[in-house]
């Protein structure tokens, strides 16, 4: 089977948002590129470092595809289209993916790009990045029998796998800089060397990042920007004056403006905002358990916290209308996989008291039946937590909410495993073995992992169920596994699923095509410039 860049549709989304994406194709065909100027980014919150390599990471995954490339892009139906690569092929029985290189492709430094810097990459991303043990995990080799060829050669059919190749998912990085180098500790992941349209400058924590034009950029006569100054603002009433001002030209969700602020930002001149859900991204948002705290384990104690917190009063208040609640850990965004008959625990505090009473933890002292400790991931906001806690004390549970910045908080979930509960922000991305497995696969719980299985989820037939739908390719089946997959993790609640949270872009009408392809915010703004 060969793909010349096309492959077959994934008709899963919604119409609205197809319809939006040709809304703003439209629009920005009025105008011809003209080179020049500098966009000014607001980012929120600032990342630990820029490669979306050993961590996947909002500022990662959004900075980093400037910079580096992988082999592939895709548009709003996830077809793919070129990019480091210029064609791929499948073979008959699906293990083996051959891509040939784009040629005459420069590193930043000047060095050839060749196979043997996408063998070196997609080898390292199955060790080091969180989703790459399980993206890569059916990857034994790959083949690099001229430097202009690479192919990726399976164990196992892996019907995802065509999806992965996104500059933000899987990036190609310089063999000749990381080989041999303790890759989590490269200076390189701050300060990386790639083949995208920007060239990094430099950063000054906790202020900026500036990333300058690729001269040498193999797509002339792209990029059309000058600059890209990536500015990190943590307080939003700053964040919306500066768009407001001008000063700012682009942000989006969390370094963004206040929900409470987007009907008045539609009115302003100047300004356009633009809901559309990136379908690579899949954006999900959930309260995970920490099944290794005693009280937790007890599903009877489970179920009364999911029946005291009102998920469709959250989607109303914290999220002020603009999300998509869904109960499923696959969303209504997968919607060929996701099971709408899954709906959320019913809201009933006096129910949960009951619960709560039977299994021992009845009001003690200050009616407080027992205390838990909740963390947040900064992508959610600090009220989503207070949401949790208040909702949580209404039935007796002391829910102390701790506050920490992005780096810590990866540290406190991931290695400390310091929580009872955690307010997570794990996208469902554009597959569920991709997005969705790495939180509910027992093989997936490591010690220091980010954005894995935080739960410590271990259920041997969810195993089987999710190890069975990474390799089946056929469509009817694989869907019949991911809806047994959903109905299983449902009544086990080791998560409260919350559903897609808004997806809200503010950006200068004068910036156009700052999103053309299906990884939306994540792609590489070469098609960026700014209309007279």
């Amino acid at each position: 089977m060969t793909f010349r860049n096309h492959t077959r549709s994934t008709p899963h989304r919604a119409a609205s948002a197809v319809a939006a994406v040709f809304a703003f194709a439209a629009l920005a065909a009025t105008a011809q590129p003209r080179q020049g100027g500098t966009l000014n980014w607001l980012i929120n919150p600032v990342p630990s470092s820029i490669v979306p390599l050993t961590t996947t990471a909002g500022g990662n995954a959004e900075i980093g595809p400037k910079i580096v490339e992988g082999l592939l892009t895709y548009d709003y139906e996830l077809k793919p289209k070129p990019l480091l690569a210029t064609a791929w092929s499948q073979s008959k029985d699906g293990l083996q993916y051959t891509f040939e290189l784009r040629k005459g492709v420069k590193w930043h430094d000047g060095k050839d790009f060749t196979s043997a810097d996408v063998a070196f990459s997609i080898l390292t991303l199955k060790q080091v990045h969180p989703r790459g043990r399980g993206t890569f995990a059916n990857v034994v080799e790959v083949k690099t029998p001229d430097p202009y060829t690479a192919v990726i050669v399976l164990s196992k059919p892996s019907p995802f796998l065509l999806t992965a190749l996104a500059s933000t998912e899987s990036p190609i990085v310089p063999k000749h800089l990381y080989e041999g180098t303790d890759i989590a500790a490269s200076k390189y992941n701050s300060a990386p060397v790639g083949t995208g349209p920007f060239v990094f400058k430099e950063w000054v924590q906790g202020s900026h990042i500036i990333l300058e034009r690729n001269p040498n950029y193999w797509d002339k006569p792209k990029p059309y920007l000058d600059r890209v100054v990536v500015r990190f603002v943590l307080d939003a009433a700053a964040r919306a004056a500066a768009l407001e001002s001008g000063a700012a030209d682009l942000a989006n969700g969390t370094g963004g403006i206040p929900l409470s602020d987007v009907e008045r930002f539609r009115k302003l001149a100047g300004i356009e905002i633009d809901t559309r859900i990136s379908p690579y991204l899949g954006s999900h948002q959930q309260i995970y358990f920490n099944l290794d705290t005693p009280a937790l384990q007890k599903l009877e104690v489970r179920k009364a916290i999911a029946q005291a917190i009102d998920v469709n009063a959250f989607a109303k208040t914290v999220w002020y209308g603009y999300g998509t609640p869904s109960a499923s850990p696959i969303g209504k965004g997968i919607s060929r996989y996701h099971d709408a008959s899954i709906q959320p625990y019913p809201f009933n505090p006096k129910e949960a008291e009951a619960a709560l009473d039977a299994t021992g933890f009845k009001r003690g002292a200050g009616g407080t039946r027992l205390k838990l400790r909740v963390l947040y991931n900064p992508f959610q906001e600090r009220r989503a937590a207070d949401f949790v806690r208040q909702s949580l004390g209404r039935v007796g549970i002391d829910a102390a909410v701790e506050s920490y910045d992005f780096a810590t908080y990866v540290t406190k979930a991931y290695t400390d495993r310091a929580f009872d509960l955690t307010l997570e922000s794990l996208t469902n991305l554009f597959d569920p073995t991709v997005g969705v497995q790495r939180v509910f696969w027992s093989k997936n719980f490591k010690i220091g992992l980010p954005f894995s299985n935080a739960p410590h989820y271990v259920n041997p037939e969810v195993d089987r169920l999710l190890e069975a739908a990474a390799v089946e390719v056929d469509e009817g089946k694989r869907r019949q596994l991911f809806t047994d997959f959903q109905q299983i993790v449902h009544r086990d609640i080791p998560s409260i699923e919350l559903g897609a949270n808004p997806a809200i872009t503010v950006v200068a009408k004068k910036v156009r095509d700052y999103a053309p392809t299906g990884e939306h915010i994540r792609g590489s703004f070469s098609d960026l410039y700014f209309q007279p």
